[in-house]
């Protein structure tokens, strides 16, 4: 008899959230998801399954330059697993510094939220019509 295999948690979150790409950049003309967006998916399915995440944030250097480094944790009560995203901190014309930091900081938090959740927010290069 063989024994079947338990299907981890995050798994079975990963497979469960959906989050749209329901914004719309008037300067870009595109759509995206934010951060908070990807909370919102993801809070609902934290309770039915117990599990937890964490954000946090810590400034570096990284080749030479100020980075904003998010750590997700997610854990559960049989894994804890940690996915970092990087933004760098740098100035931007008509925006305060605190804005600036912000952006990055938004930035970094999102695209470690993307991997954590295998949530895709890029375009294959090859669909493009070059």
């Amino acid at each position: 008899m063989t024994e079947e295999k338990k299907v981890p948690t995050i798994t079975l979150i990963q497979s469960e959230m959906k989050v749209g790409k329901a914004k719309d950049n008037d300067y870009g003309h595109y759509k995206y998801r934010s951060a908070t967006d990807i909370y919102e998916a993801a809070k609902p399915l934290l309770v039915k399954y117990k599990a937890k995440l964490l954000v946090d944030e810590e400034i570096k250097e990284i080749i030479g330059r100020p980075m904003t480094v998010a750590t997700a944790t997610y854990k559960d009560e049989e894994e804890e697993i940690k996915v970092h995203g990087y933004a760098e901190l740098a100035m931007h014309k008509g925006m305060s510094p605190e804005q600036c930091m912000g952006t990055a900081s938004s930035y970094a938090v999102k695209y470690a939220l993307l991997k954590l959740f295998l949530l895709d927010d890029s375009t294959d290069v090859d669909s493009l019509d070059n």
